[in-house]
């Protein structure tokens, strides 16, 4: 700030005045109207108002260093705001973006850029697609429209985006042990289970194409999809992942992944986690070399006969740290409600040993109960209703429980098609309720091994994040190398967030992280600083001791949010 002198042909007045710069444009704004020289002499008892002024505005400047200078904003009610002026911009990306930088993304980025010689800013276009993602999710175009929100400008151009895509879709392998292993700096990572789970994502098109292929989508959508291979460490942070054509059998997608992992992250010890569908002999053989090891799922329904009658067995059952054996059938409803009970025995099968553990809950059985009395209430109520909707239907869709017939209950031919419940049916899924099964090669006790398994959902809860949150599907994208790539920015904001997550100590849920970064909005005052719009909150508090800076002043002047994004970059 300094002084600055205005005469006119009447009065000479004072000024405190300070230089801005705005994409290196400099102007000057009016901070203080001191008075003019006569008004001042009055007041001053005679003392020079020019040097009066010059030590005020020393002592500004002083207070300013300090950040204890108080700012007074002047807005006029009859003054229109300019056209196209943009006032208020997020700054909830900051702590993504420490997290990014921590990460060494900024690195990763300059050593693809000198192997490929581009001009465009990567590191500018990286980083907003993936704070974007997480704070507002939508296609590339409208990410290159949003990303001027933040209090950060971007320096690229829309076309720099879709060239991006193309050389990180190139660099996927290195991008994914590079983040792993700078991971590793920041948080430990728990690489004794790894999870691995499959979905798929929809494109919004009738033709196939490339990896665009039509395929049993899990969203239920007639669509061409693609599929995603997620393996995540045992803290529910993604560890690596593969995108396949949309026809391809997940059973095959485990080993070439894995494969990537062995060499490329230098891990050779773990126990990888997966549910049924991925249970195939290759995979558990696979898994049965060397230092790894294997849980998966078991359908205890595909048993064999001798098997599946040990497992519904209600005698011979055990509790951890409990020498008893129990008989399901004498269970107390009450008191054993909340106890899991376990078999194990050894199994040798097409050359392969490995344990089957059975499991038995009564609030487990409980939960199944619920579950299909509810979809049965459904089957009814389109029997009464609609009955002639009824189409083909998956093995767990509540139409299963809907028999059609062409006869009468006597076998006599009906005019017209009958519907009716199976109750065979439902005995026969009864039979199974509350009885859980798990196989591996790892001679743990029972209880270790159901209690790693149970962190199974941590994994579908990674793809919902991606799915629902981070709005991953449907794909607007057609070439193959760009697909991959959104993938890539989808990923690697998970990785992000589930680190911010665990920053945060795992208080809060994913809705109120997203929202409250959302929402942490500033006005700016143009060479004043950014006043901060949103609602402090035992969440932002956190947030901001966790990071270790603090944007929840009643004003962040200019040098302060200068040190803020040095912190965030450091």
């Amino acid at each position: 700030m300094r002084l600055s002198v205005s005469k006119s042909k009447n009065s000479t007045s004072l000024y405190v005045i300070k230089s801005t710069y705005k994409n290196g444009v400099r102007s000057s704004k009016v901070v203080e109207k001191l008075g003019t020289v006569n008004e001042l002499s009055k007041k001053l008892n005679g003392q020079d108002p020019i040097e009066w002024a010059k030590k005020y505005v020393e002592e500004l400047n002083k207070k300013e260093k300090e950040e204890k200078r108080e700012v007074i904003v002047k807005y006029s009610p009859s003054k229109v705001i300019a056209k196209d002026d943009q006032r208020s911009f997020n700054g909830g990306y900051l702590f993504l973006q420490q997290m990014y930088y921590k990460l060494r993304l900024n690195k990763l980025c300059t050593e693809i850029s000198r192997k490929y010689k581009f001009a465009f800013n990567l590191n500018s276009i990286l980083s907003r697609l993936l704070y974007a993602r997480i704070i507002y999710p939508s296609s590339k175009l409208a990410t290159y429209q949003l990303s001027t929100r933040f209090i950060e400008q971007p320096d690229f151009e829309l076309q720099h985006i879709y060239r991006a895509l193309e050389i990180l879709a190139k660099e996927a392998d290195f991008i994914q042990s590079f983040l792993y292993k700078n991971s590793l700096k920041i948080s430990k990572r728990n690489t004794a289970v790894l999870y691995y789970d499959c979905t798929n994502y929809f494109f919004e098109i009738e033709q196939e194409e490339g990896l665009k292929q039509y395929g049993p989508s899990k969203d239920h959508k007639p669509n061409p999809i693609v599929q995603m291979g997620l393996f995540m460490d045992g803290d529910g942070i993604p560890l690596a992942f593969s995108i396949n054509k949309g026809n391809t059998n997940e059973q095959l997608t485990l080993k070439p992944l894995e494969q990537k992992i062995l060499s490329d992250f230098e891990l050779s010890r773990f126990i990888v986690c997966t549910d049924a569908g991925l249970a195939s002999q290759d995979n558990r053989k696979f898994n049965n070399k060397g230092e790894r090891a294997f849980i998966t799922t078991q359908s205890i329904k595909k048993l064999k006969a001798h098997l599946r009658k040990w497992a519904l067995d209600p005698k011979g059952w055990s509790l951890t740290d409990d020498g008893r054996t129990y008989d399901i059938t004498e269970l107390d409803e009450e008191k054993d409600n909340d106890k899991v009970f376990y078999k194990e025995r050894w199994i040798k099968e097409n050359g392969l040993e490995q344990k089957l553990v059975v499991t038995y809950s009564i609030k487990y059985r409980d939960y199944q109960r619920n579950i299909r009395n509810s979809q049965i209430e459904r089957a009814q109520k389109v029997i009464d209703s609609n009955p002639g909707k009824l189409k083909k239907c998956n093995p767990n869709d509540y139409k299963r429980f809907i028999k059609k017939s062409h006869c009468t209950g006597d076998g006599e031919v009906a005019e017209h098609e009958m519907y009716r419940i199976d109750t065979e049916l439902i005995s026969k899924e009864a039979a199974f309720d509350g009885f859980y099964a798990v196989c591996t090669n790892l001679e743990d006790d029972a209880s270790s091994i159901i209690r790693v398994n149970r962190r199974r959902w941590e994994i579908e809860e990674c793809f919902r994040i991606l799915k629902n949150e981070f709005r991953a599907r449907p794909v607007y994208l057609s070439r193959d190398d760009r697909i991959e790539a959104h993938f890539m920015t989808c990923f690697i904001a998970l990785v992000i967030y589930r680190l911010l997550e665990k920053k945060l100590n795992d208080k809060y849920t994913c809705h109120e992280i997203i929202n409250g970064l959302r929402n942490m909005n500033f006005l700016e005052i143009k060479g004043d600083g950014y006043i901060p719009t949103y609602t402090r909150t035992d969440f932002t508090d956190d947030l901001h001791e966790a990071f270790g800076f603090r944007t929840d002043y009643q004003i962040v002047n200019t040098r302060q949010m200068k040190k803020i994004f040095k912190i965030t970059k450091s």
